[in-house]
């Protein structure tokens, strides 16, 4: 049987809940990756000679410093006493998680998105190899068995980069799905049909996994030679230098352009994660695609309620109008009634099945938070058949109202929606370096595409990086001499900006450049480099910055280009050219200057768009610039753990995006919020990510809590964010 690694870092864009089982086998071999100081085949030759039972299966130089090792438990045990190792990731099963799949297409519905439909080359990927780092792939899947090529297990260290099949833990899909976006070649096809699939299974059971796994498999597909990475995954640490993120700047550095999901965890800004937050990373926002789009409505006090399907539901596609009724407190009196739940403790697939069990014809979730959400109510329990969706916290309260004072009906409408940014792509900047990100959108809901089995329909960044990964397999094919710099600002200059429905153009940290194109990108008379101009922060009175873009002329003639001249703002002047020309096949540089006198302009993001023309036509530039302050998260990514093979200390993880004074963790009691005792005080915090330890006797009881994050600012200011924390020892670990 198949052992995993526990997962502690990094998790897919979309992600399934898992729980621990026991293991089974007695002395079976584990495998863990460890992450090392110093030269790792130094260690490789003292292990196998100091460590004769632990096999190393790998040496990792190039994106980190690693060994992958095989060994009985007990042997790799040993390897924590070894003073230069850095981390040791154990291993763990998990329970299976059905999912629902479509057999056929021809059982889909009409307003899915297939993936082929981008692709309106000439060409199809042919001879380009994508990697596909995530959870594995079905490469016996009849769309995807002729494509596939190669790949690898960096969870259980092998040649076999399958999906997680149940019995094995909670099965997975989601690499497979991805793949099939990038490059299926049967009845589904992707938008790049004729590229190879190098699949490598970083992600286990319910598809999360460690950093350690992701940069090793990152580090497997550039020793494989391959040309494009696609990785559909990240996590909640808005910064540009976690680990993962280096690693992909490493692997581009080494001429290997690395697609990247931006995350789902819009509509506020500050939510894009690593490794999409990587300097050199090519991110991917989602795009909606035009649908019919059902909302509640109470005709009486002509009032809309917007819906967002869960996943794993049911279409909503009620007929007629139907009153509502608390799901929480009703029982016998849902049947042919719209249930609506508040969020809370109890899992939104118990909520549903409540519901559906009692005879409701729907459910609604509210959220308990001023913020959008999707929810899953895929479960191994089973399959909800009525319709559930999930709806604001505002919506939610004011239907909870009507309840108390009318017995009105809700009638099911529909409105057209243009395509526009999904709900839940998350938005930018990124701290520290104050980069713009998303870079490119995509198509990113309702994309149809092979999961084990058949095909499911899915949405997330994590369908719309995939969609760029083809379109760069399409351009690999088409121009095979271009640099990662070319493919990317080709991609990005060709763009088309996305504009709200009351017709203003939607923020650079939102969209970056815009819709992708493949056509213009592969025939673009030239290509602007450096083209999304983030300026950093100012803290000066008055400021000048400049930074500077390429102009590269890709066709025989001269070209002429004009800027437009913005009207000079409060506190803000450009200082731009004009008019210039650029000679065939030259690449010019041209400076862009931004002067800011600080106490005129409000605090926190300034951003626009510059508009620079060439023949007839018009190119827009998105610019921004953090003026003193923002109200970015000062810290985040708190992870609190029992070390690897320790029984008496426990480790944390924090990152930290300005300087801080100190940082304060309170434990309180999650019913009454009682303050239960100070888990630690840390004032010795770096920019970036801090790790520290905890003696097991200075921890306390073991329980469920919630943990109250202060970070003390210089100024004398501080900010706080709470987040359940459960410290549970026999299980040997916190999260």
């Amino acid at each position: 049987m198949r052992k995993y690694i526990v997962f502690l870092t990094v998790c897919l864009a979309i992600i399934f809940i898992h729980h621990p089982i026991s293991s089974q086998a007695s002395r079976p071999l584990e495998s863990v990756i460890i992450e090392v100081e110093g030269d790792p085949n130094v260690h490789k030759e003292y292990i196998e000679k100091y460590h004769p039972y632990v096999e190393v299966v790998a040496t990792y130089e190039k994106l980190f410093h690693g060994l992958a090792l095989k060994g009985t438990a007990d042997k790799l045990a040993k390897m924590e006493s070894l003073t230069f190792i850095k981390a040791i990731h154990q291993v763990q099963t998990y329970e299976a998680l059905d999912p629902v799949i479509i057999k056929s297409l021809s059982e889909s519905s009409q307003d899915l998105v297939l993936p082929s439909d981008l692709n309106t080359t000439e060409y199809t990927g042919k001879g380009v190899k994508v990697a596909v780092i995530d959870t594995g792939i079905d490469y016996n899947h009849t769309d995807l068995q002729m494509n596939y090529k190669a790949g690898y297990d960096l969870v259980d260290l092998d040649d076999d980069p399958m999906e997680t099949v149940p019995g094995e833990g909670i099965p997975t899909l989601h690499g497979t799905h991805v793949a099939g976006i990038i490059a299926a070649n049967g009845e589904l096809k992707g938008v790049a049909p004729d590229a190879e699939i190098h699949a490598y299974r970083a992600l286990g059971p319910g598809g999360a996994g460690t950093s350690v796994q992701v940069i090793a498999a990152m580090e497997q597909a550039v020793t494989d030679g391959v040309d494009v990475i696609n990785l559909s995954l990240g996590n909640s640490v808005n910064g540009p230098d976690y680990p993962t993120s280096v690693a992909v700047n490493r692997a581009v550095d080494l001429g290997i352009p690395v697609v990247i999901a931006n995350g789902n965890s819009g509509p506020n800004n500050w939510t894009v994660g690593a490794p999409a937050t990587a300097e050199k990373a090519l991110s991917v926002g989602a795009l909606t695609n035009p649908q019919q789009v059902p909302f509640l409505f109470e005709a009486i006090s002509n009032r809309e309620i917007p819906l967002t399907a869960m996943m794993g539901a049911s279409s909503w596609n009620l007929k007629k109008s139907y009153p509502i009724v608390d799901g929480l407190q009703a029982a016998e009196g849902m049947r042919g009634k719209i249930a609506v739940f508040k969020r809370g403790d109890i899992p939104f697939f118990q909520m549903a099945k409540k519901a559906e069990e009692n005879g409701a014809v729907a459910a609604v979730i509210f959220n308990n938070k001023d913020e959008l959400f999707q929810g899953s109510i895929e479960s191994r329990e089973g399959v909800i058949t009525i319709p559930v969706a999930a709806i604001s916290k505002q919506d939610g309260e004011w239907l909870m109202q009507q309840l108390e004072t009318n017995k009105h009906y809700y009638e099911t409408m529909y409105k057209e929606t243009a395509s526009t940014i999904a709900p839940f792509s998350s938005r930018g900047p990124v701290t520290v370096n104050w980069e713009i990100k998303p870079d490119i959108l995509a198509p990113g809901t309702n994309i149809l595409s092979t999961i084990p089995g058949g095909y499911q329909a899915l949405q997330g960044t994590s369908m719309a990086a995939p969609h760029v990964t083809g379109v760069i397999a399409l351009i690999k094919e088409a121009h095979p001499n271009w640099t990662v710099s070319q493919i990317y600002d080709a991609i990005r200059t060709t763009a088309a900006p996305i504009f709200s429905e009351e017709g203003k153009i939607v923020a650079p940290i939102e969209q970056g450049m815009g819709k992708i194109r493949p056509q213009e990108a592969i025939k673009t008379p030239f290509i602007i480099h450096h083209s999304q101009l983030a300026f950093g922060k100012i803290e000066a009175y008055s400021d000048t910055k400049t930074l500077n873009i390429e102009i590269e002329n890709t066709t025989n003639d001269t070209q002429t280009y004009t800027f437009d001249i913005p009207k000079k703002d409060k506190g803000i002047t450009w200082k731009l050219p004009q008019s210039f020309s650029v000679e065939k096949h030259e690449t010019k540089n041209i400076p862009i200057e931004l002067q800011v006198t600080s106490p005129q302009l409000e605090d926190g993001i300034h951003q626009g768009w510059l508009t620079i023309n060439q023949n007839h036509h018009s190119y827009l530039l998105p610019y921004l610039f953090i003026n003193q302050q923002a109200d970015n998260p000062k810290a985040m990514g708190f992870e609190f753990s029992l070390k690897p093979f320790s029984d008496d200390s426990y480790q944390y993880n924090l990152y930290v995006t300005e300087s801080v004074e100190r940082v304060e963790v309170d434990l309180y009691t999650p019913d009454s919020l009682l303050f239960n005792r100070n888990l630690l005080e840390a004032d010795d915090l770096q920019i970036g990510m801090n790790t520290g330890e905890i003696k097991k006797r200075d921890i306390g009881e073991p329980g469920h809590y919630t943990a109250i994050i202060t970070v003390y600012l210089e100024n004398g200011n501080y900010e706080s964010q709470e987040i359940p924390l459960t410290i549970d020892s026999k299980k040997n670990n916190a999260s």
